[in-house]
């Protein structure tokens, strides 16, 4: 994509190295074009950050499938190269991030530099595809927070440093031997303060405020009286009702806001004070003391709240029964987003988190109708978002970093077979993949239920597109080994030039699979070609099988 006009963008889900995606957006992209990203990525708190979406799973005694999620959603960071990524920084022209990272290597662990270097690689390269009025917003616990901020300082400019934001995230929480931590961490920066968009959000007044301040009531509402003075005095005033605030050493001061909403912007410039004076009494929004005191009406329903701070206590964590909870460890209240985007982000901007996780994040932006991109390194988070996310939303985007026709296809199985045969079983048949060696005959599995009754349908994988990649021999081996493993079920995967009249005969005589309650029968024995992987041309029946709906 070259053209830079929020208008003409997709929002847009990328699965892969979310450095080597910055790298490219980069390269996309003639100028910055995100107005907001906020990521949320691994703490460095030595935990395996786990998914474990127990509602994706068909059998939820299935401890195989179970072990590969948890592996799979474990944190990337440790795996970071660290000479090679900072062999890089030392290219960029700015030395600072290299300098701090390797002067001050002998205080880090090797895990403590490794996830600071992978963390500085990549905010360097956001901060390139950010707007001049955009914002960043970092969300990170102690663990290494005050190194982060070094680095975001490094990256943005002390300048543009706007606040570190408190999330009290729990109201207890039970640490021996220290004092309980119940908070995160949000820094947020902007690419540049004088540019940024930054709109005011406010919380609502107290009770006690309410009862201490709107005392006062009437026909329009409960009010409070405020001054309509303010400190030193100007020759230029005169005064009115027989009160002079020169008199008491200081000078008029009348609400623009309310004169605005009466008369608006052009009329109240051309009004003099006493004008202005007459206009609000005639409204009833000026009332006298005793004493001859003026005071302005302030009414309650004329108040937005109170300003937003910087200490958020308002957004409890989620609960454990709460629609939005989908069993991921790490998941942020969609409030918290919420407040971010809506703060943050233009009405018409773009959204980004390139550490996308269980996608909170694009969704709000999704729902709130800003623009947006999302990154995993990980195809089941991407599975994840899509159903569990996007889908609830009727979200229009598009999916890069999977095969988009049957060239990039056999390239990818040619190249990186095990991931080719990761992204149809586990992204595609939201199944398990086997191990990469001693699989038994098959490349995976999906553990079905219905209505109690355990089932089995294993998965195999032919990634070469020659007439040789796969052929009626393979098939009726892969036969044998669902007879052997007791099957149900067998889905064949290969290229659609491979197919034949004899391996679609071979699999009519496996007969068909019913299930009880349900119309339509399903193939024992089935080719799923890539070609229908591509265009999404699945049956029916194996939506209802993987618990998707596809198209």
């Amino acid at each position: 994509m070259t053209e830079d006009s929020n208008s003409n963008f997709q929002s847009t889900l990328y699965y892969g190295d979310n450095l080597n995606i910055l790298k490219l957006l980069g390269k996309e992209h003639r100028r910055p074009f995100i107005d907001l990203i906020y990521i949320d990525p691994p703490f460095n708190s030595k935990k395996n950050y786990n998914l474990l979406f127990d509602d994706l799973l068909k059998n939820k005694e299935d401890s195989a499938k179970t072990t590969a999620l948890k592996e799979a959603f474990s944190d990337t960071w440790s795996n970071v190269e660290i000479a090679q990524e900072l062999e890089e920084m030392r290219g960029f022209s700015n030395l600072a991030l290299y300098n701090f990272l390797t002067c001050n290597r002998a205080i880090f662990t090797d895990s403590q530099m490794s996830y600071l270097t992978m963390m500085a690689h990549r905010i360097y390269y956001m901060h390139k595809l950010l707007k001049d009025s955009g914002s960043f917003y970092l969300h990170c616990d102690d663990t290494m927070s005050h190194y982060l901020k070094i680095i975001l300082d490094i990256i943005f400019g002390l300048d543009n440093y706007q606040n570190q934001i408190i999330w009290q995230r729990t109201s207890s929480h039970n640490d021996p031997d220290r004092f309980g931590r119940i908070s995160d961490t949000l820094f947020f920066y902007s690419k540049n303060k004088k540019n940024m968009y930054f709109k005011t959000l406010y919380t609502p007044y107290s009770q006690e405020y309410l009862d201490k301040f709107y005392r006062h009531e009437d026909e329009k509402g409960r009010y409070t009286l405020d001054n309509l003075t303010g400190p030193g005095v100007n020759a230029q005033d005169e005064a009115w009702r027989g009160y002079h605030p020169a008199d008491r050493g200081r000078s008029w001061s009348v609400s623009k806001e309310a004169l605005r909403k009466i008369i608006g912007e052009e009329k109240r410039q051309s009004l003099t004070t006493v004008e202005k004076l007459d206009l609000l009494y005639e409204h009833g929004l000026i009332e006298i003391s005793g004493k001859g005191v003026p005071r302005f009406k302030r009414y309650l329903d004329t108040m937005e709240g109170v300003p937003l701070q910087n200490i958020w206590t308002d957004i409890p964590p989620i609960s454990p029964h709460a629609k939005e909870k989908l069993g991921y460890p790490t998941q942020k209240p969609e409030a918290l987003l919420e407040r971010i985007v809506e703060s943050s982000c233009p009405p018409d901007g773009i959204m980004a988190d390139f550490f996308c996780g269980c996608g909170t994040a694009v969704a709000v932006a999704e729902r709130l109708k800003r623009k947006w991109l999302g990154v995993d390194i990980n195809h089941l988070a991407i599975g994840l978002v899509e159903q569990k996310r996007l889908k609830p939303l009727e979200a229009k985007y598009r999916v890069i970093g999977f095969p988009q026709d049957v060239a990039q296809a056999e390239k990818f199985a040619k190249e990186k077979p095990f991931l080719f045969e990761q992204w149809i079983v586990e992204y595609v048949l939201k199944g398990h993949q086997t191990k990469k060696t001693g699989d038994g005959g098959f490349d995976g599995h999906i553990a079905l239920d219905f209505m109690g009754v355990k089932r089995f349908c294993i998965i195999e994988v032919k990634g070469g597109r020659s007439s040789s990649g796969a052929t009626i021999a393979m098939l009726e081996r892969f036969t044998t080994t669902m007879n052997t493993q007791k099957a149900d079920l067998g889905i064949f995967v290969c290229f659609e030039n491979q197919v034949t009249s004899g391996m679609l005969k071979h699999c009519d005589q496996q007969g068909v699979f019913k299930i009880p309650g349900v119309l339509y029968d399903i193939p024992r024995l089935y080719i799923l070609t890539i070609e229908k992987i591509i265009k999404k041309e699945y049956p029916q029946w194996l939506g209802f099988l993987i618990g998707v709906t596809y198209g």
